[in-house]
């Protein structure tokens, strides 16, 4: 029964690698097993394609990407980086007096449950049918209770989580969802933290996303770097199956690379990113181009206070990039609850702006606190 069990979870989990589909915590582990030759002959087949023969992972039509018209921001009067930070984003990107939320609340790392109940109520008061998609102007709050904000705002607060924070948590409808409008036809608003070390760097944030929209949909210009990095951290590097075939992309001039970690700082026109690592070696500086995504699987990246000796998300966007992931509870390693790298990518590529390809990307994203800039497109029409 054992056997047949693990036949029928390692194809599941073989869908999820290369088909975007996910096959939950025993199909990654039957795949693994299927590997050390403890399943038959069947299973050992798929996972060694899994492994061996990248293949791009299939992604529905585009059906159009958010606009800042779609966009409801929210801004903590108790918190003077949230109060500038905001202004600013709605002065770059145009936001009506309707399409702002002022509230105060607490300014350190994870609220209550009531204390989260009453930002959420306030949200709903707030907001009408019209805003698909929230963007917050702070660092912290970043959690609630083992929850991400931005998982719990989405999904609804799970208290059992921190019972369980390795296990399967949500899945999100919106996982490689064709939608353009989630809160219409999802019943959810994704939210990104517009998050950095400090007020100036949050600004120049914002002027990132700002100038990314549509820039690299003009002909003739230099191929940008796509960068897949492979480093000798085994348990961080789960998402190794997952990288891509390597090549250009000719039609978006994108050339994605496998390369070790190193590579990173010697490459040109970065737009994106991923590893797995405890720490971040970021210097010298990057040459991210406007609109770059970023992250590293590692347990606690989207615990921004920094005080559990991991590098965090912030680190990716005090770099130069312009939106990054990670998860604010021990996580353990599911491919699931981290950014699916091929999903990442080709949304963005399509023309999705950035809160919609992270969140596309992530099958289980209640631990996951997304960071950045929400509407930079790069591949946009203008």
């Amino acid at each position: 029964m054992f056997r047949t069990f693990c036949i029928a979870k390692a194809l599941a989990a073989y869908r999820y690698f290369v088909g975007a589909f996910f096959g939950g915590f025993f199909g990654i582990s039957c795949a693994v097993l299927a590997l050390l030759g403890s399943v038959p002959a069947q299973a050992q087949r798929l996972a060694a394609s899994a492994a061996s023969a990248p293949s791009w992972a299939t992604v529905p039509p585009f059906a159009g990407r958010l606009t800042a018209a779609q966009i409801g921001l929210v801004i903590n009067t108790a918190d003077p980086y949230s109060v500038q930070v905001g202004e600013h984003y709605i002065e770059r990107r145009g936001l009506r007096p309707a399409q702002v939320l002022r509230l105060a609340l607490p300014t350190r790392g994870t609220l209550t449950v009531e204390e989260f109940e009453t930002l959420r109520n306030a949200l709903a008061e707030r907001f009408g049918p019209g805003i698909q998609a929230l963007a917050l102007a702070w660092v912290a709050p970043y959690a609630v209770g083992c929850n991400s904000i931005t998982g719990a705002l989405a999904l609804g607060h799970d208290a059992a989580l921190c019972q369980r924070s390795c296990g399967p948590s949500r899945p999100s409808p919106y996982f490689n969802s064709a939608s353009a409008r989630p809160w219409t036809e999802l019943g959810l608003r994704p939210s990104m933290l517009l998050a950095a070390p400090s007020v100036e760097q949050a600004l120049a944030l914002i002027d990132r996303g700002v100038a990314a929209d549509g820039a690299l949909r003009l002909r003739g210009r230099s191929p940008v770097s796509a960068m897949f990095l492979d480093t000798s951290d085994t348990a961080r590097s789960v998402r190794k199956a997952l990288y891509p075939p390597t090549g250009l992309l000719r039609a978006v001039a994108v050339d994605v690379q496998r390369a070790p970690a190193v590579a990173l700082k010697d490459a040109r026109h970065v737009l994106l990113a991923i590893t797995g690592s405890v720490k971040l070696d970021l210097a010298p500086a990057i040459d991210w181009v406007p609109g770059a995504l970023a992250d590293h699987l590692t347990s606690t990246g989207g615990a921004l206070d920094g005080q559990h000796g991991q590098s965090t998300a912030l680190e990716w966007i005090a770099s130069g990039a312009t939106a990054s992931h990670g998860t604010v509870s021990e996580p353990c390693n599911h491919p699931q609850k981290f950014p699916h790298p091929q999903l990442l990518l080709r949304h963005y590529l399509q023309g999705s702006t950035a809160i919609e390809a992270y969140w596309k990307s992530v099958a289980w994203p209640q631990q996951s606190l997304f960071i950045g800039e929400p509407l930079a497109a790069p591949f946009a029409t203008r």
